[in-house]
């Protein structure tokens, strides 16, 4: 399965009506979904019709939003109605969002929703430093599983890597595999190690989840539910970082989810008494609008930012012959230098390579820009390069290499390919205008030929649904 910015987006989109009808019967889900997948103009839309004593129509959001924000408008309404939060071709609320959103807001009931705290003393020792620490040595465990099967480094002395569950979930979702006996990442691989901690959370678990829909699916006994799974994350991800809550108020199913999620560092549970749970960051920032999920390109921005942690400084002197000295000391920022560059040789604390076409073009092929490598190096120069940047008045980097860079990323542009559906034989020009502007206002319309009536679009449910609600209104007006 790909891992990119709109995974848990796509996984949701693909769901049926039935599905997103029990997600939403519990309050944490509908507004884990509101808060997380939401964009603003979609918010102000729910918000306006949530208490709204009489229906709202669509002509009237017109006279709400101005004429130049009409393809928000549309984007906003499209990505309401793939989530099933309005029905189809209206502004009413789905029934089980709105009371379940209302329900989150306002308080009450006895759902449990939002978890039940523990009445259990709290051990002396779990405070939030050591529930971080807890959760960062577990998912470090796999991250160090996966880069070291680029090859480059070797499970750090002292960790015995993640458990054998998890490296078997990671090698069926393709982020690495076995050829000729040794590990090897693949290019999944590369977009995961990329990204930030969330978007790999969410990648694992919904691994997880597509691994039991799965086994349902063949038959094989398995005491989870994929829709109970999915609302557990959103609860999760509703509860209050830090504090206990009781795994006796969880269903039987939810119990028997607790030994992955330790695996993954969302859950600590203590050793001397297991009818308390604590989540961790991992788990309460998994809807976080701070730790939204990334693209691989975007991943790769974020690895790029400056870092606090002594063990993850990495400081770069790039000469004008493309060599390169890194002072580094985490495998995992030598991983990330290794896939835009050829290391060629590797001390205590440092390592020396080339960039090269071969290279740059290997990061291209991940995802990674020219623009990102140049923001990487720059933003992780060493300070001698920028003193004497200053005293020269020069650039930080030098011309030669950024122009390389780029040019290099030119060469693997000529083709590009790209996944989606072609529209074409309309029966009528009028009626191929109408498609493909719907499909552009809501932003899958990659390529259009107005003198061809044809255009190409990279998703085509929605537009389905357009030409399906076109054709009985054009049928009714012809009655």
């Amino acid at each position: 399965m790909s891992v990119n910015a709109n995974l848990l987006s796509q996984y949701l989109e693909q769901l049926p009506g039935t599905t997103f009808r029990k997600l939403y019967q519990q309050p944490s889900t509908a507004f884990a979904i509101f808060r997380r997948m939401l964009p603003h103009m979609a918010k102000t839309i729910v918000m306006a019709i949530l208490y709204s004593p009489t229906p709202f129509s669509l002509s009237d959001l017109d006279l709400w939003v101005k004429p130049t924000a009409n393809r928000e408008k549309d984007q906003a309404l499209a990505i309401l109605r793939s989530l099933h939060i309005v029905q189809p071709q209206s502004l009413a609320l789905t029934v089980n969002f709105k009371n379940s959103l209302r329900l989150a807001l306002e308080g009450g009931g006895d759902h449990n929703s939002f978890g039940v705290p523990s009445t259990h003393p709290v051990p002396s020792e779990v405070d939030h430093a050591y529930l971080d620490r807890y959760a960062r040595r577990k998912w470090d465990d796999i991250l160090h599983y996966v880069v070291s099967a680029t090859g480059l480094t070797s499970i750090e002395s002292g960790s015995s890597g993640p458990k054998q569950s998890v490296k078997e979930l990671l090698t069926a979702g393709r982020l690495v595999e076995r050829r000729d006996g040794e590990l090897k990442i693949t290019h999944i691989g590369f977009s995961f190690l990329l990204q930030e901690a969330n978007a790999q959370v969410w990648a694992l678990l919904l691994l997880w989840l597509e691994a039991i829909d799965a086994a349902n699916a063949n038959g094989s006994r398995s005491d989870m539910d994929g829709v109970d799974m999915l609302s557990f994350f959103f609860m999760l991800a509703s509860l209050e970082f830090g504090r206990a809550y009781s795994t006796e108020a969880l269903t039987e199913s939810r119990r028997n989810m607790l030994p992955v999620l330790i695996d993954f560092g969302l859950v600590y549970i203590p050793q001397h008494n297991t009818r308390q749970f604590f989540p961790t960051r991992l788990a309460t920032t998994l809807t976080s609008n701070e730790t939204a999920l990334r693209s691989v390109s975007a991943g790769f921005a974020a690895a790029s930012s400056a870092t606090s942690d002594e063990q993850d400084k990495c400081t770069i002197i790039l000469e004008t012959n493309f060599r390169m000295y890194a002072y580094v000391h985490s495998p995992l920022q030598i991983a990330v230098l290794a896939l835009f560059s050829e290391l060629k040789f590797r001390f205590k604390g440092l390592v020396s390579g080339h960039l090269t076409r071969r290279s740059i073009k290997k990061a291209v092929s991940h995802g990674i820009t020219a623009d990102q490598i140049v923001s990487y190096l720059s933003t992780h120069a060493d300070e001698q390069m920028y003193r004497h940047a200053a005293s020269a008045n020069k650039p930080v980097l030098p011309p030669v290499v950024i122009d390389q860079i780029r040019l290099w990323q030119l060469d693997t542009e000529r083709v590009s390919t790209r996944d989606g559906y072609l529209f074409k034989e309309f029966d009528e020009y009028k009626e191929y205008k109408a498609v493909a502007d719907f499909a552009d206002n809501i932003g899958v319309c990659a390529w259009r030929n107005d003198k061809k009536g044809i255009f190409f679009a990279t998703k085509v449910e929605q537009i389905k649904d357009f030409m399906k609600s076109r054709k009985k209104a054009n049928e009714a007006s012809g009655n």
